[in-house]
């Protein structure tokens, strides 16, 4: 391998370390400061698991946008929610079957799979305009709104489970120098992984649009199987249900949403035609998981990590 091209891997894989600190440093930090300015440890707890782990996916995308790297940010910010489904949840279910209790989580799917078509169908004439952009940053406000409602329809014990996992110390001082350290470890940890990825799909063969998807994408996505391998192991479910849909409702509605809220945004042609199909096709699988027993066992995640692994196949076939 080239000397320039291990210089980019080094550099892309110490970002995506600064990424994963940078994520559980916000975590904490947005949880305390919630707690200390008012917010239920539910509350706070609900909104960590359905939208913390996306923030360095959201840096990342950021930091593409202002490189002029639209395809890269466009391809990671659906590669993580096929990652989410297929690799995370799929890897997780296969190490401890994954108990559901949490009745949001339903809605919340169904809510991923309109998003979804949404975005097929704005982008059928090859571009998401601002307005389009708007409604999907609109419909996540709407979500947010609807939260605390649903929310308080959830048994006992999942309240408990979700007011645990917010638990931190809430000092003012304590979070706001979380909140800075984690900011800058995002913003360093996404220049690292976003400055190389041009290089090293130089290197693979790779489009702008296939390196988000596949390399930035699944190398974003690691942490976060590690931490629902953990989270599996404990029993908690729903911690690891809740973050692979809450995070892929953030990379549609904000993330997607923001980029063509902030200028209209071309969408690639294989994006509409492969890319997001195949991320409704991975939350479909997930529907009846949810809906039958209220578990997802070692064979249906390992149904999904072979999904996973034949859509790599199929991308690299198709688009590469």
């Amino acid at each position: 391998m080239h000397s320039a091209t291990l210089v980019a891997t080094g550099s892309f894989l110490l970002g995506v370390l600064l990424l994963a600190l940078g994520g559980d440093s916000i975590v904490k930090a947005a949880s305390g400061l919630a707690q200390r300015f008012g917010a239920s440890p539910f509350l706070a707890g609900l909104l960590l698991v359905a939208f913390g782990t996306s923030l360095p996916e959201l840096a990342v995308n950021v930091r593409a946008v202002a490189g002029g790297l639209e395809e890269l940010a466009l391809g990671n910010a659906v590669g993580s929610n096929i990652a989410n489904i297929g690799l995370t949840l799929g890897v997780a279910a296969m190490v401890a079957p994954l108990a559901v209790r949490m009745r949001l989580l339903g809605p919340l799917l169904i809510l991923l799979l309109a998003a979804s078509v949404a975005v097929i169908g704005f982008g059928l004439d090859g571009t998401l305009n601002r307005i389009e952009g708007g409604l999907l940053l609109v419909a996540f406000v709407a979500l947010l709104a609807l939260l605390p409602g649903r929310g308080r329809r959830e048994t006992a014990a999942v309240r408990e489970t979700v007011e645990a996992f917010a638990t931190t110390r809430t000092e003012l001082k304590l979070n706001l120098l979380r909140l800075v350290i984690a900011l800058v470890l995002l913003y360093f940890g996404a220049t690292l992984v976003v400055k190389p990825a041009p290089q090293l799909g130089i290197a693979l063969g790779l489009s702008p649009l296939l390196v988000g998807l596949l390399p930035v994408a699944i190398a974003t996505a690691v942490p976060e199987m590690v931490a629902a391998v953990v989270a599996a192991r404990r029993g908690q479910g729903d911690m690891v249900v809740g973050h692979v849909i809450g995070s892929s409702l953030f990379n549609l509605l904000v993330i997607i949403g923001g980029m063509a809220a902030w200028r209209p945004l071309a969408l690639p042609a294989s994006f509409v035609r492969l890319e997001l199909p195949a991320a409704i096709a991975f939350a479909l699988v997930l529907y009846p998981m949810l809906r039958g027993d209220l578990r997802i066992s070692r064979v249906e995640g390992a149904i999904l990590f072979g999904a996973f692994c034949g859509w790599i196949v199929l991308e690299l076939l198709l688009v590469g």
